[in-house]
């Protein structure tokens, strides 16, 4: 299965501090699953998106967010989702028109909306 990961409030909470649970998080999507960035930080080359997390997230880490492919769109995340495969989407926020794409290619439910204030343990409630 395909993961796209968005970073803030997914991977770093609102304060710019590790989600709980962020390593373990990691390890398994990127043993188990094939990994994308599908964030803001991340169009095409991950060495920026790898540069930003160095700041928040401990060095152990890397051994995982070096394994994720980076993606590249312009004006809609939903463009660099693979709709012929198997795929969870971690985000926080998505914008209506992707909703509406989600709708459209019936994979809405596809879609794991992180709220880490509601429920910091999100992440490892996915693992």
């Amino acid at each position: 299965m395909n993961i796209y990961l968005d970073i803030d409030q997914v991977l770093i909470t609102k304060d710019l501090k590790p989600a709980k649970n962020v390593y373990e998080f990691l390890k398994y999507v990127t043993d188990n699953h094939e990994c994308y960035w599908l964030t803001t930080h991340c169009k095409g080359e991950e060495s920026n998106t790898l540069e930003y997390l160095k700041q928040f997230l401990d060095k152990n880490c890397f051994i995982y967010l070096n394994k994720i492919k980076p993606t590249n769109w312009d004006m809609l995340k939903t463009e660099a989702i693979d709709f012929k495969k198997e795929f969870k989407w971690f985000d926080d926020y998505v914008l209506e028109a992707e909703k509406r794409i989600l709708l459209k290619n019936e994979c809405f439910d596809k879609l794991v909306l992180v709220d880490l204030k509601s429920n910091p343990n999100q992440l490892k409630d996915f693992i």
